[in-house]
């Protein structure tokens, strides 16, 4: 029997909702996963929700943390970290597999395990692999526990950039060009996989982007001008990922646009412009979180175009069969159409991300969101849907 038939008692009747917050990670982009958790934790409506913070640390272990959201912002450029919010060094936090029951047990070495009560939904903030990537919604599948965002497909999809692309081609979304480096191959004969790239630039031309395959948040990525550069580029990449993607520069302007679950369907928010970010190469990881580089909302779009891309990002989010939120990433190329780059199906959730951003923009405010969210993933049933 799935815990979702289960009879309830009449304490769980009344009592309220209880969210998990799951956050922190074993992926590069920790850091930025803990100052999501902390806009979250404030956002939370605490007269219909109970919530209990889990922070992952960076090898893996579950950690109870204290519901302190104040320390979990960037300090003097410095990204904070679940250790440091852990109520224990060795303390663990253990959610059951088993779909009848959803009962979070807390344990220490050399103590009784110790009940922290049933969870009725998760809200997972994780970013990168091990969060984002189907690997944490598969466990809650598993446990019987609903949870918000995309399911174990759609996540890894919209993780893994090699087929999330071939997914959108697929469905005659435009890309841009690239080409993948499997492992093996650069292991096997790195020579070759110059040649495969220098080619690529000469039918593309220079300069390159070089990327790991599956992280986020512009974390691993280099821009380079020739040849000279590939070397360390990839050496960057595969540090994140043993497998990357090398792609071309589009020219043309960056444009975002969230789309979010309604009870009709999914809706597509004003999207947003990423103007050219004067201190950096491109929109990296300090632009964006660091340096808290700032886009246009609403994106200064025709009608026209404002349509059009707000039809194609829900296309890829029905492409990948996502659920919840997506946020989607485009150019508006010089000859006036639109190149999909990816989605993002646990975007940025920050004060200064653009997706509440563009959704405060449209009518829906940062509590409002966070609240539709949860919402959405109690009446969603567990299971094949």
């Amino acid at each position: 029997m799935s815990s979702e038939n289960l009879p309830q008692s009449p304490e769980q009747q009344l009592r309220k909702p209880r969210v998990a917050v799951v956050f922190g990670g074993r992926s590069s982009e920790h850091g930025i996963s803990v100052v999501t958790a902390g806009a979250v934790l404030n956002a939370i409506d605490r007269t219909k929700y109970d919530v209990l913070p889990i922070g992952i640390t960076t090898d893996g272990r579950w950690a109870l943390t204290a519901d302190e959201p104040e320390r979990m912002a960037i300090a003097n450029r410095t990204m904070p970290d679940v250790a440091q919010l852990a109520e224990s060094e060795e303390g663990g936090v253990v959610l059951s597999v088993d779909p009848g029951s959803r009962e979070v047990v807390y344990t220490e070495p050399g103590a009784v395990p110790k009940a922290l009560g049933e969870v009725d939904v998760v809200f997972p903030v994780l970013h990168g692999p091990y969060g984002e990537d189907g690997t944490l919604q598969g466990l809650l599948e598993l446990s019987g526990v609903p949870y918000v965002g995309a399911g174990v497909l759609a996540s890894a999809v919209g993780q893994d950039k090699e087929y999330m692309k071939r997914v959108f081609t697929s469905f005659g979304l435009a890309v841009g060009p690239y080409l993948v480096v499997r492992p093996r191959e650069w292991d096997n004969d790195p020579t070759v996989v110059r040649k495969r790239i220098t080619g690529f630039a000469d039918e593309h031309g220079w300069p390159l982007f070089i990327k790991p395959a599956r992280a986020g948040s512009s974390i691993g990525i280099t821009k380079v001008e020739d040849a000279s550069g590939l070397d360390a580029a990839i050496e960057e990449a595969r540090r994140h990922d043993p497998k990357f993607l090398v792609e071309s520069l589009l020219r043309g302007r960056e444009i975002e646009c969230g789309v979010l679950e309604f009870e009709d369907g999914p809706r597509a928010s004003v999207p947003a412009e990423i103007p050219p970010v004067t201190a950096h190469d491109f929109y990296d990881f300090e632009a964006k979180y660091i340096d808290s580089a700032s886009g246009i909302v609403p994106a200064p779009l025709t009608e026209e175009q404002t349509a059009e891309v707000q039809r194609l990002a829900v296309e890829a989010f029905d492409a990948c069969s996502c659920e919840g939120l997506v946020r989607a990433d485009f150019f508006l190329t010089e000859d006036g159409g639109f190149v999909i780059n990816e989605i993002n199906t646990l975007p940025g959730f920050t004060p200064i991300s653009m997706y509440p951003r563009m959704w405060q923009e449209s009518g829906v405010s940062y509590q409002q969101l966070v609240d539709r969210l949860i919402q959405a993933a109690l009446n969603r049933p567990t299971g094949l849907r």
